[in-house]
């Protein structure tokens, strides 16, 4: 069994961009992500922190747009549009979740399809549909990092994903199926799940429920990407699977913390490096 080390594959991933930071510098040419956070949800500042001390280790210019939490529809359209016509600004999210009253899908359909780094907005979802994307959704393409540094082929395997949300679930069948992978959504009305799921050749476990993959459920062998980070009354983390059951029976898993969190923000970063490179026509 091996340890997927997320932590230092998102260091290598971020080395990288690093140093593509740096020649397109040298090109003159800046990258820029914008990033708006609405409210004081805490874990939405954790990762918005995460985000900013990304972008000074890379070079990556970020600004930071903190609205409070009665910020209305119209100023945060107006903000958006400001940023989707600054010319410095190659990338912008909005982090999710905001406050009840705003409207989630109109914020991310204002967002310029060239500028959504994160792979929301319609225009890319579909891209990712049809396999002609501009910007791969950041955990997702981290997935595909960390199961491709396990050196594991994906092409003719059964893959099997937990989860059916637009950001994680829907997105990840794609990608394995674009890399000739036979893939299987599961979700919470899926009948005979531990059936399917034991015949995985890779799992990739994205449904928010603690420990919620057992033994049981795990094919000999298989490799194991938990994307769940959940939080146990007694304030430790953990992911979607039993960890310490589960791990003896794979060939390669990942652990919560420490896994697939970290490549989401070496992906976004990625995204970002390519937005700027788009809008500069070196793409």
């Amino acid at each position: 069994m091996n340890i997927i080390d997320g932590k230092a594959i998102s260091a290598k991933a971020k080395e990288e961009l690093r140093l593509e930071v740096a020649a397109l510098s040298e090109k003159g040419v800046s990258v820029g992500l914008a990033v708006i956070i609405v409210g004081d949800d805490p874990a939405s500042r954790v990762y918005v922190n995460n985000k900013k001390k990304a972008c000074e280790l890379l070079g990556i210019i970020s600004e930071e747009y903190a609205l409070p939490n009665d910020t209305t529809m119209e100023e945060l359209l107006a903000l958006i549009d400001e940023l989707n016509n600054k010319k410095e600004i190659n990338g912008i999210l909005c982090q999710l979740p905001l406050p009840r009253h705003l409207d989630e899908k109109a914020v991310i359909n204002a967002i310029s399809p060239e500028k959504d780094v994160d792979a929301f907005h319609p225009v890319n979802v579909g891209k990712i549909m049809i396999g002609d994307f501009d910007f791969l959704p950041c955990t997702p393409a981290g997935v595909m990092r960390l199961i491709d540094e396990t050196g594991v082929e994906v092409e003719g395997k059964n893959c099997v994903v937990i989860g059916r949300s637009n950001i994680v679930g829907k997105p990840m069948s794609m990608l394995l199926l674009h890399r000739n992978a036979t893939v299987t959504i599961c979700h919470s009305k899926t009948r005979n799940l531990a059936e399917i799921t034991s015949k995985a050749d890779i799992l990739v476990a994205a449904v928010g429920r603690a420990n919620f993959v057992t033994p049981d459920m795990v094919k000999e062998g298989a490799v194991v990407i938990d994307v769940g980070i959940n939080r146990l009354e007694s304030g430790k983390l953990c992911g979607d699977v039993d960890f310490e059951n589960v791990k003896e029976k794979c060939s390669h898993i990942t652990p919560v913390p420490g896994g697939a969190g970290p490549m989401t923000i070496a992906m976004l970063m990625a995204n970002t490096v390519t937005a700027a490179k788009r809008q500069n026509n070196l793409l």
